[in-house]
C-alpha cells in the first residue's frame, strides 16, 4: 500500500550525503568504535526521521557492553531517554510469552503439542473442511491458521479482557488450515496467554511478573493494557508530535513496558541456557528448543524458519553472515517500535527501542548494524560487502515469458503481471512496474517515475522473483540473498459474482464504539472480474488497499492473502432486518 512513498524516501536518502559508513577494520576485544560507529547511525537517522528518542544495549555474553538512550523520552519536558526509559515494545512480548509456557510445559502443566481445547474447552473456531485440532505448539509458531487478530476491541479506551478471546475466536472461521503455511497471529498469542492465566490459576500480567520478570531481575517492567504509570515511562510521538498511546486488548502479544537495561537480562539468560541470578529460569533444552527452527516441513514456507516465539530468518542487508543462528523479533505498537536481535553461538546480542511511528525502519537497521560490528570486534568475523544483483540488458528468457504471467493474489493485493513485446509488466498498487533480468538470474522489480525516471526502490528493489509450483498450486516467491518467501499465488477470476455484486458499494462501521476510528473509507469494488475490498486510512488518506474477496457462498467470501484457497472470513448477516457486512467483530452497514 505504501510502496511508492517508500520508494521515492529511499531514493531522496539515497542521494544525501553524511550517512556513516561502518569501519572496515576492528580491534579484536575492543567495543569502543562499535560504539562510536552505533552512536552515529544513530545521531543520523533520528535526525532524519526524526524520531525523539532511542535507547539502546548491547550485550556480550553475561555483560552489558553498552546502555545509552539518546534524544528525549519527553520532549515537552525535555527528560532525555535513558538506558532505563520504559518503552512499549510490541512484539517482542511475544518472546516472554513464550518463555513462559515452556516453564509451564517443563512443569507438566502444558503440552505444547496437546489441542488449544485441552486447556481452553471453549475455544472453537469454525472450519469449512474436516481439519486436525490446533496445537499450543502452532500458536506458538504461528502456524496455527487463526486470524492474524480480532480487530474489534484490539485498541479501545477500555479494552475487554484477552480472556474473551476464547468466545470471540470461537465465532470466526479460520484462514488456514494449521501448519499450512507461516501466517503471523497476535490473536494466537494472546491465546498462548490465556492458557498461561488457566494453567496457573493466575491472571496473566501477575504470572508473568511472578514468574519470569522479577526472578529475572527485570523489576521495571511489566505487562499492561497501555503505558506503565512509571515516571520512567516515555511518550510516544507521531513524528515531533506527542499521542496518548491507546490500550490494546491482546497484552501476551504486546503488552509489555521495558527497557533496554531490562531487557538485557533477558539476553543474558538465554545465552546462561536458562540461568540468572543464579537461578534457572528456563531449562537449557527448553532454552534450544525455543531457538530450533520449527517449520522445515512446510513446503509454503519455503527455507523461511521460526523457532518459539524467535524469527530465525532476515532479509538483505539485515541479515547477519557467518555468525551462526541469528535470532530476532520486533515490535510495532501504537507510536513505539523495537527491534531485539541475538546471535546464540557467539553470546552477542543488542536491543534498540524508539519512541516514534517514524522509527519503523531505524531500529532495525541500527540493531543489525550494530551487532555485526560487535560480532567483528569479538570473533574476528567480518561481513562480506553487500552485493545487490545487477541489471542484465538482455531479453527475457522464455521460460519466465510462459511461466510468470496471470493474475495474483498477494498479501498486497490482486498482482496483474502480463506480456509487454518481448518483456513483462506488472500491475500493482496502482503502479505500472516492469520485471527485469537481473545478474543473478532472478527478475526483478524496477519502477519508472513517468516512464523514464528510474527509481531507488530500497529494500523492495532488492527482491528477486521466483515462479514454482508447490503441491499443484502456481506460487510466486521473493528472494532476497538466499532467504525466500511466499508472496503469492495465481488465480483466475470467478465465474459468478452474484449475488454480491448488488453488494457494491461504500459502506460505514456501525459498532464502531469506543475504538479508535482507523479506516477512513471502506468500499466493495469490482475491477478486473475479482470482487475487491478497497480501504483507505485516516493515517495514509491518499492510499488504497484493495484487497481480493473471493466468493464462497451467496454469504461468505474469503479476503485472499497469498493464497488462493484461504483467508480470513467476510459474512454477510441481517441486523434488525437490515443487510451488513461482518468482518473480524465489526459491522458495516452500506451507505
Amino acid at each position: 500500500m505504501r510502496l511508492l512513498p517508500l520508494a521515492l524516501c529511499f531514493t531522496v536518502l539515497a542521494g544525501c550525503a553524511g550517512a556513516p559508513t561502518r569501519p572496515s577494520t576492528v580491534a579484536r576485544g575492543d567495543y569502543r568504535q562499535t560504539q562510536a560507529y552505533a552512536t552515529e547511525l544513530i545521531e543520523y537517522e533520528m535526525a532524519k526521521r526524526p524520531v525523539p528518542g532511542i535507547s539502546i544495549a548491547l550485550v556480550d555474553d553475561q555483560r552489558v557492553v553498552w546502555a545509552q538512550g539518546f534524544g528525549f523520552a519527553d520532549v515537552e519536558r525535555k527528560i532525555p531517554a535513558s538506558a532505563d526509559t520504559l518503552y512499549r515494545v510490541g512484539s517482542i512480548s511475544k518472546l516472554f510469552t513464550d518463555t513462559a509456557a515452556m516453564q509451564l510445559a517443563e512443569q507438566g502443566r502444558i503440552d505444547i503439542d496437546q489441542p488449544v481445547q485441552t486447556y481452553l474447552p471453549g475455544f472453537a473456531p469454525k472450519t469449512r473442511e474436516p481439519q486436525a485440532a490446533i496445537t499450543v505448539r502452532q500458536l506458538m509458531t504461528h502456524h496455527s491458521g487463526l486470524p492474524r487478530d480480532r480487530l474489534k476491541g484490539f485498541h479501545n479506551p477500555d479494552p475487554r479482557p484477552f480472556a474473551l478471546l476464547e468466545a470471540d475466536l470461537s465465532d470466526e472461521h479460520v484462514a488456514y488450515a494449521p501448519d499450512q503455511h507461516f501466517s503471523y497471529s497476535n490473536a494466537g498469542i494472546a491465546l498462548v496467554g490465556r492458557v498461561l492465566e488457566r494453567q496457573s490459576a493466575t491472571p496473566f500480567a501477575q504470572h508473568m511478573q511472578r514468574a519470569l520478570l522479577l526472578p529475572l531481575g527485570m523489576a521495571s517492567s511489566s505487562f499492561d493494557t497501555g503505558a506503565s504509570p512509571s515516571p520512567q515511562m516515555s511518550l510516544g510521538y507521531r513524528k515531533r508530535e506527542a499521542v496518548p498511546e491507546v490500550p490494546m486488548r491482546d497484552v501476551p502479544a504486546g503488552g509489555l513496558n521495558s527497557s533496554v537495561h531490562d531487557l538485557s537480562r533477558f539476553m543474558s539468560m538465554v545465552f546462561a541456557e536458562g540461568r540468572s541470578g543464579g537461578q534457572q529460569i528456563l531449562q537449557a533444552q527448553s532454552v534450544a528448543e525455543m531457538l530450533r527452527p520449527q517449520n522445515t516441513a512446510v513446503p509454503l514456507d519455503a527455507n523461511f524458519q521460526v523457532g518459539l516465539g524467535w524469527m530465525l530468518s532476515s532479509l538483505g542487508k539485515s541479515a547477519i553472515h557467518n555468525g551462526g543462528p541469528v535470532a530476532h523479533h520486533g515490535g510495532s505498537i501504537g507510536m513505539f517500535r523495537s527491534a531485539l536481535y541475538v546471535l546464540p553461538r557467539h553470546k552477542l546480542g543488542v536491543v534498540v527501542l524508539g519512541n516514534s511511528n517514524t522509527a519503523e525502519g531505524v531500529v532495525d537497521r541500527v540493531a543489525t548494524e550494530t551487532l555485526k560490528l560487535a560480532l567483528q570486534a569479538k570473533t574476528g568475523i567480518e561481513q562480506p560487502a553487500y552485493q545487490q544483483p545487477g541489471w542484465v540488458d538482455a531479453a527475457l528468457p522464455e521460460q519466465a515469458l510462459r511461466d510468470f504471467p496471470g493474475d495474483y493474489t498477494t498479501t498486497f493485493g490482486l498482482v496483474r503481471v502480463r506480456t509487454h513485446g518481448q518483456g513483462l509488466k506488472a500491475q500493482a498498487l496502482g503502479k505500472s512496474f516492469d520485471f527485469r533480468q537481473r545478474s543473478d538470474g532472478l527478475l526483478g522489480i524496477d519502477y519508472a517515475l513517468f516512464g523514464f525516471i528510474h527509481l531507488n526502490l530500497g529494500p523492495i528493489g532488492e527482491i528477486g522473483l521466483v515462479r514454482r509450483s508447490v503441491a499443484g498450486r502456481e506460487l510466486l516467491f521473493s528472494r532476497v540473498g538466499a532467504q525466500e518467501m511466499l508472496v503469492g499465488q495465481r488465480i483466475t477470476p470467478p465465474l459468478d459474482l452474484e449475488p454480491w455484486r448488488k453488494r457494491l458499494g461504500d459502506y460505514a462501521i456501525t459498532n464502531l464504539g469506543s475504538d479508535p476510528q482507523v479506516a477512513q473509507r471502506i468500499s466493495l469494488v469490482e475491477e478486473h472480474g475479482y470482487l475487491m475490498l478497497a480501504i483507505s486510512t485516516i493515517d495514509a488518506p491518499g492510499e488504497t488497499l484493495r484487497l481480493i474477496l473471493m466468493p464462497v457462498s451467496d454469504t461468505q467470501a474469503l479476503l485472499l492473502g497469498p493464497l488462493a484457497q484461504g483467508g480470513e472470513t467476510v459474512s454477510v448477516v441481517r441486523v434488525d432486518g437490515v443487510e451488513q457486512l461482518a468482518y473480524s467483530g465489526y459491522l458495516a452497514k452500506k451507505l
